[in-house]
C-alpha cells in the first residue's frame, strides 16, 4: 500500500519560494515555470476547524494529499447556512463585531489556510453556492426578505442589490481580512490559488445568460479591484449555453444548455483568469455506468482544452470529476479507470505545453469522516489502486514543471512523463 510503503513526496525538498501563482497566456506560472496542477476537492475543511475536536481532520487531509504529491485543494470559505455552526455569517450581516464572528469563523477559516501552507497546498477558495447546502443564494435571498423586501426566486441573488450588496460585503471581508495565525492579509497571501466566485451557478430562471453574465462581469471587477493579484475564477460545470449553439453537441443533455451558463462567453470576462469544468458522467448522462461514460468524459475533456487554447487563451482546471460508489454497477475499478481517463487526456495537453491547467478529485476524504461521504468520497489509506494512480500523475506533473521554463518555449518536451 502506498502510505505502508512510504512512497511520498518529500516536503524538505521543496525549496523554492513561496510566491504567488499567476497566469501567462494559457498555463499557470510559479517563479517563472509551469505550474500544472495535480489536486482535490474537499469543502467542508472549515467546518471542521470550527471545533478544535476535529481540528485534525483538517491536518490529515493535508497531510495525505501532499503524500501523493496533490498540490491545490479547493474548499468552502463560507458557511452562510441555517443551524448553530452557521451563524456567524448572519450574526456578520448584522454586526460586524460579533463574538461568534471574532471567536470562531476567523479561527476556523484561518486555521485552514495555516495549515495548507504548512504542506505547500495552495488553496482554491469558493465564496458562495448556488446550491443550498451551506446556505447558498437562497439564504442570500431570505435575508433580502426578511430586511423587508419581496423577492420570489433564489435567481433574483445575480440581480436584486441588496443581495449583490450582501454578497460584496462578504467578499470584501474575506479579501481584506489578515489571518491571525500568520499575520499575512488573505489578499497578499500566495497559499490562495484563487478566489471562486461561486460554486456552479446556473440561473435557469434567465436561459438566454444575459442575467448571470452581467452578474460575472460585475463581480470580477469588484474583487480585483480589491484584490489584483491573485488568480479569479467563476465556479462553471462547463456548460455550452445559447451564445454558441454550434458547441451544444458537446452538452451531456439538452437541460444543460438551459441554466444560464455559457462557457466560452462567461469565461471571456474582463478579469476572469481561467476556465473551469466539473465532469459528473453518472449525474448528467444516466443512472447506470457504462462505457458511455467514459466516450463523453473523453470529447467532453478535449473540446475544453481545445477551446481554452484556441478561443479563451487561458488555462481550463477540470476543477471536480469523480464517479458515485452509490450507483449500482459501481467498483473500485471503474473509478480507477474514469480517474486514468482524465488524469491522460490532461497530461496529453502538459506534455504540448497545453491549456489544460489540471485536474481536483471531487472529494479527498482523511479516515474518520465517512459520516460526510456523498458517494464521491476517496480515501487514500483505504484505496491503494487509486492512491496509486493519483501520486503517478502528480510525480509526471511535477517532473513537468521542474524541467521547462518559459524559456523553453514549450518546443524541447524534456524527458519523458
Amino acid at each position: 500500500m502506498l502510505f505502508d510503503n512510504k512512497i511520498m513526496f518529500d516536503l524538505d525538498a521543496e525549496d523554492e519560494e513561496w510566491t504567488m501563482v499567476t497566469r501567462k497566456e494559457n498555463q499557470f506560472v510559479v517563479g517563472g515555470k509551469p505550474f500544472y496542477v495535480n489536486g482535490f476537492n474537499t469543502y467542508w475543511l472549515m467546518l471542521l476547524a470550527l471545533d478544535s475536536s476535529t481540528r485534525v481532520k483538517v491536518t490529515q487531509t493535508f497531510e495525505q494529499a501532499s503524500a501523493v504529491g496533490l498540490t491545490v485543494c479547493r474548499t468552502w470559505a463560507f458557511n452562510d447556512g441555517d443551524g448553530e455552526p452557521c451563524r456567524y455569517h448572519l450574526l456578520f450581516m448584522m454586526n460586524k463585531s460579533s463574538r461568534w464572528y471574532r471567536s470562531h469563523f476567523k479561527e476556523a477559516l484561518d486555521f485552514v489556510v495555516s495549515e495548507a501552507k504548512k504542506y505547500k497546498v495552495r488553496l482554491i477558495l469558493c465564496l458562495a453556492n448556488n446550491w443550498e447546502a451551506y446556505g447558498g443564494k437562497a439564504q442570500y435571498v431570505k435575508w433580502a426578505n426578511a430586511a423587508g423586501l419581496n423577492l420570489t426566486s433564489d435567481d433574483d441573488f445575480f440581480s436584486d442589490p441588496t443581495v449583490i450588496g450582501y454578497y460584496k460585503d462578504y467578499v470584501k471581508a474575506i479579501l481584506t481580512r489578515t489571518n491571525t495565525l500568520t499575520n499575512i492579509t488573505y489578499k497578499d497571501d500566495p497559499t490562495i490559488f484563487a478566489w471562486e466566485l461561486m460554486n456552479e451557478p446556473r440561473c435557469p430562471s434567465d436561459p438566454s445568460g444575459n442575467r448571470l453574465q452581467s452578474w460575472i462581469q460585475e463581480m470580477a471587477f469588484y474583487v480585483k479591484s480589491i484584490d489584483p493579484n491573485h488568480l479569479l475564477e467563476v465556479g462553471l460545470e462547463g456548460f455550452y449555453g445559447p451564445a454558441t449553439p454550434e458547441r451544444l453537441r458537446y452538452n451531456p443533455n439538452t437541460f444543460a444548455g438551459q441554466v444560464g451558463t455559457d462557457f466560452l462567453k462567461n469565461h471571456q470576462v474582463f478579469g476572469v483568469d481561467f476556465a473551469t469544468v466539473h465532469i459528473y458522467p453518472d449525474a448528467w448522462l444516466s443512472n447506470t455506468i457504462s462505457e458511455a461514460y467514459l466516450q463523453f468524459t473523453d470529447s467532453w475533456i478535449q473540446s475544453h482544452i481545445e477551446d481554452a487554447e484556441g478561443v479563451l487563451g487561458k488555462p481550463v482546471l477540470f476543477a471536480e470529476f469523480g464517479v458515485s460508489a452509490k450507483d449500482r454497477n459501481y467498483s473500485s475499478g471503474f473509478r480507477d479507470q474514469f480517474f486514468g481517463l482524465v488524469y491522460k487526456n490532461i497530461l496529453n495537453s502538459t506534455r504540448t505545453g497545453g491549456g489544460g491547467g489540471g485536474g481536483l478529485i471531487w472529494q479527498l476524504f482523511p479516515d474518520g469522516t465517512d459520516y460526510m461521504d456523498d458517494g464521491y468520497a476517496v480515501v487514500l489509506t483505504k484505496s491503494p489502486s487509486t492512491s496509486s494512480i493519483v501520486y503517478l500523475q502528480s510525480k509526471r506533473i511535477r517532473i513537468f514543471n521542474s524541467m521547462c521554463t518559459w524559456r523553453c518555449h514549450w518546443g524541447c518536451r524534456r524527458g519523458s512523463l
